[in-house]
């Protein structure tokens, strides 16, 4: 199509894209106690090993540390793998997001991301997977990292936003079947992009050129660059807004972890101006706001690369090359109207869960939209799954979900929003559904 062409991204047809798929519903082998038919729950030591790769295909050098034992019990998470299929590039696939805007009885739709595609997939039933649109990129060396699903807030249709390697973010819409914009200003890689919970036009960026950068994809105006003079000193892996939509938490390569509030004048006033601003109307570009100073900022909770972070609450999910992810807040335990302060790096560990063979970075967990459910994968295709609707984070059990044909990288993992089901995506190109039993 012509103008996918122009945007530089290539529209393909469902007839031009190719998945090698299981032809019925897979059976499950695991190494621990087999529980109901697809759920693998073991017991054993959990490593506490460490290590850093080059690039998130690479492996690193494993550093020893001391072993850390925890166990699997039987808990009411059961879940059942009911299809996967590989993509024809079988490059690793870095992304899936479920779209979280689509109505009830609307169909579930998903999209993952790897090499230069974008492909967008439908749940039918409890066990099929139809290919429904796929987008690859004009440059051939793009590397889609992440992706985002929004709306447009006056027609109401889906959008997709997608961004890798080459530092573009392209806005996809999946009815014209076009991308319809692009934003360039990121120096490097995009590692995660995130919009905003309560305006579907503002979108967070994070990068390996070290910044933060906030867009508005309805006026084109680049609002806000987080990041400078006391910012990330490395790539910044993740980050992610709170429910609420005031206060920002990222981190990187740099053991960091840092807070932003979007309630600040400045900034409020930044976005403001970023929907009246009209290129038409004026020969100077949009005055874009800079933050060099985060409002919280700690490298007390990790020791090696931080790589994925979410809000939990009040409270923050981040997760190391370390074997673990740690809930923990700003200030006290007590405290819970704590001001951020950009002096204080008091923080409080309420809880770690623990996992075990996944020390290699680019590796992201995920909640439901409800925050009842956490999963993460492994390096060997294990997937973690953790009851987190429980008063106390100690009484969390882990469910480990393993396929004997799933043996690489899990590089993320998608909850539906009612959270039934769940898809992981992995460094062979393939896509696990597991369907949540009753």
């Amino acid at each position: 199509m012509s103008d996918g062409e122009e945007s530089g991204v290539t529209v393909l047809k469902k007839s031009r894209v190719s998945v090698v798929k299981s032809e019925e519903a897979p059976s499950m082998e695991g190494s621990g106690d087999e529980i109901d038919d697809g759920v693998s729950i073991s017991t054993g030591s959990l490593g506490d090993d460490s290590s850093r790769s080059e690039t998130p295909t690479q492996h690193g050098m494993r550093r020893k540390g001391r072993s850390r034992s925890n166990k699997y019990v039987k808990t009411k998470l059961m879940y059942k793998c009911t299809n996967y299929l590989k993509e024809d590039h079988g490059q690793p696939l870095f992304g899936v997001q479920f779209n979280y805007n689509s109505k009830e009885g609307e169909p579930v739709i998903f999209t993952t991301v790897g090499s230069n595609r974008v492909t967008i997939y439908e749940c039918q039933d409890e066990t099929n997977i139809k290919l429904l649109q796929a987008y690859v990129d004009a440059d051939s060396d793009e590397n889609f990292y992440t992706c985002a699903w929004t709306y447009d807030d006056v027609t109401g249709q889906m959008l997709l936003a997608a961004a890798g390697s080459r530092g573009v973010i392209r806005i996809i819409s999946p009815v014209t079947m076009q991308c319809i914009k692009h934003f360039i200003g990121h120096g490097q890689s995009i590692n995660e992009l995130k919009f905003h919970p309560r305006d579907p036009n503002i979108l967070l960026s994070v990068s390996k050129d070290h910044q933060l950068r906030l867009w508005n994809i309805k006026t084109d105006v680049n609002i806000a660059i987080l990041g400078g003079v006391d910012g990330h000193r490395d790539e910044v892996l993740s980050g992610d807004i709170n429910i609420d939509g005031d206060l920002i938490v990222s981190c990187g390569m740099d053991h960091s972890l840092k807070i932003w509030s979007l309630n600040k004048p400045e900034i409020k006033d930044a976005i403001e101006k970023s929907y009246q601003y009209n290129p038409n109307k004026t020969n100077r570009p949009f005055a874009t706001f800079s933050q060099h100073y985060p409002d919280f900022s700690t490298r007390d909770i990790h020791r090696n690369y931080v790589d994925c972070v979410r809000w939990f609450g009040k409270f923050i999910l981040s997760k190391s090359c370390e074997n673990r992810i740690v809930c923990w807040k700003p200030g006290n335990v007590s405290d819970f109207d704590y001001q951020l302060k950009p002096s204080d790096s008091t923080v409080s560990v309420l809880h770690q869960f623990d996992f075990r063979e996944c020390d290699i970075w680019f590796m992201r967990f995920s909640m439901d939209y409800f925050q009842k459910v956490l999963a993460l994968g492994n390096q060997i295709g294990r997937v973690f799954v953790w009851d987190i609707d429980v008063c106390d984070p100690s009484q969390a059990r882990c469910t480990v979900l393993s396929h004997a044909k799933c043996s690489t990288a899990v590089r993320q993992t998608h909850f539906s929003r009612d959270g039934t089901t769940l898809i992981a995506v992995c460094d062979d190109g393939t896509i696990w559904r597991w369907e949540r039993v009753r």
